[in-house]
């Protein structure tokens, strides 16, 4: 990764979802880029394969422009049940 981006991303939060799933793997997804998603058989394995997903994913431009423009003022997760 360019030194210049590396700049503009250093101590950036990124939003990721985490789930376990049936196998007992972490499942990790970061929204703001398509196809952004790794896992990991534990939780610390599968952020620091998210990181490294998320580290590829900025080499595309298109990727690139979301995050100069991604500016949350607040994010939360909610889950809901249907009846």
């Amino acid at each position: 990764m360019k030194k210049s981006l590396l700049a503009k991303i250093k101590n950036r939060q990124f939003p990721i979802i985490v789930e376990k799933d049936e196998d007992g793997f972490y499942v990790v997804e970061c929204p703001i880029f398509r196809g952004c998603y790794s896992q990991g058989k534990t939780l610390d394995k599968a952020l620091k394969n998210i990181r490294e997903v998320i580290e590829i994913c900025l080499e595309e431009r298109e990727n690139q422009e979301i995050l100069e423009s991604y500016r949350p003022k607040e994010l939360s997760l909610h889950t809901i049940t249907l009846r």
